[in-house]
């Protein structure tokens, strides 16, 4: 079995040393899906709070600069870019969100941060008009760079 890297020779939890790996350009894109219903979807361009999707967006990069604050054993990075798409789709909203970093770890994480803390903004915009709104789907689209090599998932979103 291969050896736990987050857990010291004691079995404790511990941040992994990155020092001796090179830094590389690593990217990640990630998914989440909220299924609205269609009475509430029709009303999110009334929103009284503000346009929620531009709002998600805003809140999803955010998230993604602050990965290391909620994610305990992350190392903070030095963020080149991140972005998202927030669309409006027949069952619901979309969101696709994507992070570089020139570093010597992956953004795997930040990806799913941020497009996790879209979808919870886009919940929270919303839920005076639907608290049925589920978050659906979020999971890791692709990698690239680093030790591990790329990976791209096999079947994305419908």
């Amino acid at each position: 079995m291969k050896k736990l890297s987050h857990y010291n020779k004691a079995g404790s939890p511990r941040m992994v040393d990155v020092s001796a790996k090179a830094e590389t350009r690593r990217t990640a894109r990630a998914h989440a899906f909220l299924r609205i219903a269609p009475g509430a979807l029709r009303k999110l361009p009334e929103n009284p709070k503000g346009n929620p999707l531009e709002i998600a967006r805003i809140a999803g990069i955010a998230a993604a600069k602050r990965t290391s604050e909620l994610i305990p054993l992350c190392h903070p990075l030095m963020l080149t870019h991140v972005d998202l798409e927030v669309t409006v789709e027949k069952k619901g909203v979309r969101i696709l969100s994507s992070a570089t970093t020139t570093g010597q770890t992956g953004v795997e994480m930040e990806a799913l941060t941020a497009a996790s803390v879209a979808a919870l903004t886009v919940y929270d915009m919303l839920k005076a008009i639907d608290k049925s709104i589920e978050i659906q789907d979020v999971y890791l689209l692709e990698k690239t760079g680093g030790k591990s090599g790329d990976f791209r998932r096999k079947r994305n979103h419908d």
